[in-house]
């Protein structure tokens, strides 16, 4: 048997819930450790005690079984206790990426309806930009030392420290234990709920991918509020590993950082690899326990380049936040520019643009189902039509481009979606759009994606000004900042007459994501301008 299948059996469908699985791993693994994050260190049966306490405190606070909350913190201690808190009295945690502003962090508040919002006291000056007014939160606890602001209407403290310790909830495999908001396409970003069950799963597949043993150490430099990493804590609990948590990715910090925790498994994006590599090699690249990271995304030159210097081999993988860890290879199977085959447990299909499949060799869109109940997401939280939009036909669109070999491999193309991938981030043009809108001297704007030297996508605008209006590239740079995450503020910019467009006036994005970059398009970077973050 593999390790799919022995988990399959050890836990059954009732037990895929967060609280069983630490009240199974607790009782299994006891004092060993589960869990480090800064000074923090809890093992399996800490981690159970520290969940149980934060349900009390929030149950106090008088959040209810589905109930949201909100959480907008960095990768710090505080955060994981809080999200398993969450899970264990079936409270839906909702994690926000850090650099979300304005109008984007106002819409993904709103569509949550979150009803507590836990929050960095070093974040607290995001809420300047919005209209609290409008939104459901009734309750701050904030995280740290720093004052606490005033805000009429809502009750405001510091973190809890602790609470008495409440019973799990009862809970099923369907239930929504957490949305991640994923960026929009044509419009703004959608939450996907994910059940407790679709974790149980990503930590099956994932850690099945990367052939995790019993006491691994896997250390993590991408933030917690992201699938990726929390992923890989349900990897550690299924598979007896410690899960150990960097407060962010660094080149100069990170081959000394994984020797320190003695890390045998570890994660990068597409965009850290190239990174890594461009610095001198040194001796450090080598002085590590490191046999194999998860490394989606990375160019095929890049990736054999960095196992040849590091000896850490690097796996593709094909998963998304609305599915679960689809398609990958092993250490023994990996094949370098190929994803992998699909795993046992899905059923996938490259389709045409009316949902007929293609033949092997022919690319077009891949659609996947699952054969286990809830190892995929619920749907979009709030969006119905977005939902019966994506799971048309009954398969999940995912919306990129792929090819199957014939012998059953799978390469990733290109992005079908108005999505730009920069650096390990997900942005949404349209959302990037509606800030530049606001600005009274635009009258067209669009944002589309341009090749980067790093692999992943560089953020590009075309403007249109009305008449009479005046404004410098660095102009619209500065309107951006404090109204969208640092990573969306456009690197480069181009004034243009007028926008390429259908007869009937529609824009054609596509034209310009085709020519990319001219001879009139401003690069911020070669300017010497930097985003505030």
């Amino acid at each position: 048997m593999n390790a799919i299948t022995d988990l399959k059996q050890e836990f059954a469908p009732a037990m895929r819930v967060l609280p069983k699985l630490l009240e199974a791993r607790a009782a299994q693994f006891g004092d060993a450790p589960l869990f480090s994050c800064g000074d923090l260190h809890l093992s399996y049966r800490d981690m159970q005690q520290a969940a149980a306490r934060v349900a009390g405190a929030l149950m106090g606070a008088g959040i209810a079984t589905g109930d949201r909350v909100a959480i907008l913190c960095s990768n710090r201690a505080e955060f994981m206790p809080l999200f398993l808190g969450c899970g264990w009295m079936g409270a839906v945690s909702v994690p926000i990426n850090t650099a979300s502003r304005g109008f984007q962090l106002q819409h993904i508040l709103s569509n949550s309806g979150a009803k507590l919002l836990v929050i960095e006291d070093r974040l607290l000056d995001v809420l300047d930009g919005l209209d609290l007014g409008k939104l459901d939160i009734a309750r701050l606890w904030v995280i740290g030392g720093g004052a606490l602001p005033d805000l009429p209407g809502m009750a405001v403290e510091h973190l809890p420290q602790s609470g008495t310790e409440a019973e799990p909830a009862p809970l099923r495999p369907d239930s929504p234990l957490t949305i991640l908001y994923t960026s929009g396409t044509t419009g703004p970003s959608k939450g996907v709920v994910c059940p407790h069950a679709q974790f149980f799963w990503w930590g099956v597949y994932t850690g099945h991918m990367l052939g995790l043993r019993r006491g691994d150490v896997l250390h993590t430099p991408l933030p917690l509020f992201h699938t990726n990493a929390l992923n890989c804590f349900f990897q550690a609990l299924l598979h007896g590993c410690r899960q150990v948590v960097e407060p962010r990715f660094s080149v100069s910090g990170f081959w000394p950082a994984m020797a320190r925790s003695g890390a045998t498994v570890t994660y990068v994006l597409g965009a850290m690899v190239p990174m890594l590599l461009s610095r001198p090699e040194a001796e450090d690249e080598r002085a590590h326990s490191i046999r194999v990271a998860l490394a989606p995304g990375v160019p095929a030159p890049a990736a054999e380049a960095f196992t040849r210097r590091t000896g850490v081999v690097l796996l593709d993988a094909y998963g998304a936040t609305e599915s679960n860890a689809v398609i990958g290879s092993t250490m023994e199977t990996v094949k370098p520019g190929w994803m992998g085959k699909l795993l046992d447990g899905f059923e996938a299909m490259i389709v045409d643009e009316a949902d007929n499949p293609l033949p092997d060799g022919e690319a077009g869109e891949l659609v996947i189902r699952a054969d286990e109940p809830f190892a995929m997401s619920l749907g979009y939280f709030g969006m119905p039509e977005k939902t019966v939009e994506a799971w048309r036909n009954l398969w999940l669109h995912t919306g990129d481009r792929l090819v199957r070999a014939g012998d059953g491999y799978y390469r990733f193309l290109d992005r079908m979606k108005d999505t730009i991938r920069r650096r390990g981030e997900n942005i949404s043009s349209y959302e990037v759009e509606q800030v530049l809108s606001a600005h009274p001297g635009i009258a067209e704007v669009v944002v589309f994606p341009v090749a980067s030297d790093l692999a992943e996508d560089e953020v590009m605008s075309a403007i249109v000004l009305h008449d009479g209006a005046a404004l410098t590239h660095e102009e619209v740079i500065r309107h951006c900042e404090g109204k969208m995450a640092y990573f969306a503020v456009p690197r480069y910019v181009e004034f243009m007459s007028e926008l390429p467009k259908t007869a009937n006036g529609k824009i054609q994005k596509f034209r310009l994501r085709e020519r990319g970059l001219s001879a009139a398009t401003w690069d911020r970077e070669a300017a010497g301008i930097t985003v505030k973050r």
